[in-house]
């Protein structure tokens, strides 16, 4: 009786047993896969303190300019468990392209860079744990000259309109200047105090102005008369126009269906002009023919070899891609041809538009990251210019780039873009367009004209009556790259 009882215990605690070591494999089995697979999301956890201060452990890399000013640095923090904090030296100035590195995230360069930034990365973390024995950050060295990025700032912020600068190197795509207005203080959300943090988040977000918004690459615009680069290069390279071709340029221009039309610039005063004429005063009847005249598909070709409808591109921060309608009517396409329905630019296509012509019809990927040097000041990552798209034949980009000269000579829209002793070459589109497109103001030019170093774009937004200060901001920029 006995023995069948013990054996009936004995039954029941292996089965125990059993139960137990099963769940002990589950255990182990579940801790294996989260210390495999699951580590990378844990560390990406915001709430994880552990990996927090583990970030302000050590230095993060600065960030320099081109020529070596340095816009992100690291310094101590003097108490708490967050031993450094990081430094945006010039505020503002170059938020656009810094983003700032808040506790819960990161934007900008900050954000695009971080895992050299912050030693992260494979080749920085080896060499700096062989070299010091701890982890470093590596050194970003951007594209931007110090001198542009400035100019570009300050003349947005003196025209106090919403608005932004681009500025090229034609020949290699680098980016000299990005800058976006209203911007804030990347300063600001470095602080460690949460509840400071998001209340300064939460300000910045309700602000009208919307500073945390980079104009420069993720606010597309109605690229108004600066799209004719488009429409003429289309028209060129058609065959069936040429710069001494005469077009219609009369005072109205009612379109098909009759339920719009499209009123001349009264700059525009011969009915008849020449083609490289009309390119110079901005005839809006006589681009509104020659989109008549072509037809969408032909205009939407050129477009998209200018980098419209292209997706995603990431210099490396994410742009925004540029627009061109799929689908339009006779009247539309013929609003299209002059930057008046649904075509959509960022200012960083704007330049583009320069940057190609200027390359003789090739436009270069553009780029922000020169290079990432070690603490040991060894190089791990250096750019390699490439090209991205033809946009034209070199024969018609020499043309038009004739054309675009005309533009800042006497009688052009644009004199007020060239320095003292520079020819350059531009297409503006200062006057409101007519509605519902909103009056933006917009520059795109490059120079000097016969051995282009710098290409530019310059939005602003809505105006008025500073809309005239767009041209003097693109002069300032192009005076700042050439010095």
């Amino acid at each position: 009786m006995a023995g069948a009882r013990a054996g009936r215990i004995n039954e029941s605690m292996g089965r125990m047993a059993l139960m137990c070591g099963g769940l002990l494999f589950a255990l182990l089995g579940q801790i294996t896969m989260i210390q495999a697979f699951g580590t990378s999301a844990l560390n990406a956890d915001p709430r994880n303190e552990r990996t927090l201060i583990d970030r302000y452990s050590h230095p993060r890399g600065d960030i320099l300019t081109y020529d070596g000013t340095p816009v992100a640095v690291s310094r101590p923090s003097g108490a708490g468990p967050y031993r450094f904090r990081r430094v945006y030296p010039h505020g503002p100035v170059y938020a656009a392209v810094t983003g700032h590195l808040a506790l819960r995230r990161a934007t900008g360069i900050e954000q695009a860079e971080d895992g050299v930034l912050s030693g992260a990365d494979a080749r920085v973390k080896v060499r700096s744990l062989v070299r010091a024995g701890e982890v470093e950050g590596a050194d970003v060295r951007l594209t931007i000259s110090d001198r542009a990025q400035r100019a570009a700032y300050e003349g947005l912020r003196a025209a106090g309109v919403p608005g932004a600068v681009v500025a090229l190197h034609p020949a290699t795509g680098a980016v000299l200047a990005l800058a976006s207005y209203p911007s804030y203080d990347p300063n600001a959300f470095t602080t460690f105090d949460r509840h400071l943090l998001d209340a300064t988040g939460r300000r910045l977000r309700e602000d009208p102005g919307r500073p945390l918004l980079n104009r420069a690459l993720n606010r597309p615009y109605p690229p108004g008369a600066t799209f004719k680069l488009v429409t003429t290069a289309a028209a060129l390279s058609s065959g069936e126009y040429t710069p001494s071709s005469l077009l219609d340029a009369p005072a109205l221009l009612s379109l098909p269906g009759g339920r719009q039309a499209v009123r001349n610039n009264p700059a525009c005063r011969d009915p008849h002009p020449t083609l490289i004429y009309a390119f110079q005063v901005s005839c809006e009847t006589a681009f509104a023919g020659i989109g008549l005249q072509l037809g969408q598909d032909l205009l939407r070709d050129q477009a998209e070899a200018f980098g419209f409808n292209a997706g995603p591109l990431a210099i490396p921060l994410p742009a925004t891609p540029s627009s061109y309608p799929m689908s339009m009517d006779r009247a539309q396409t013929a609003l299209a041809a002059i930057g008046h329905h649904d075509n959509r630019a960022t200012p960083l296509m704007i330049a583009m538009l320069s940057a190609a012509v200027a390359n003789g019809g090739v436009l270069m990927r553009p780029y922000l990251v020169e290079e990432v040097r070690l603490p040991d000041g060894s190089a791990i990552n250096q750019s390699a210019p490439a090209p991205w798209r033809v946009a034209m034949p070199p024969a018609l980009a020499k043309h038009l780039a004739a054309m675009m000269t005309t533009v800042t000579r006497a009688g052009g829209t644009g004199t007020g873009a060239a320095p003292p002793g520079v020819e350059v070459a531009a297409k503006t589109a200062e006057a409101p367009p007519p509605a519902p497109v909103q009056d933006q103001a917009l520059v795109t030019a490059f120079a000097p004209a016969d051995k282009p170093e710098v290409a530019v774009g310059v939005v602003l937004e809505r105006p008025g009556a500073r809309a005239a200060a767009v041209a003097p901001i693109a002069r300032a920029v192009i005076q700042a790259a050439l010095s």
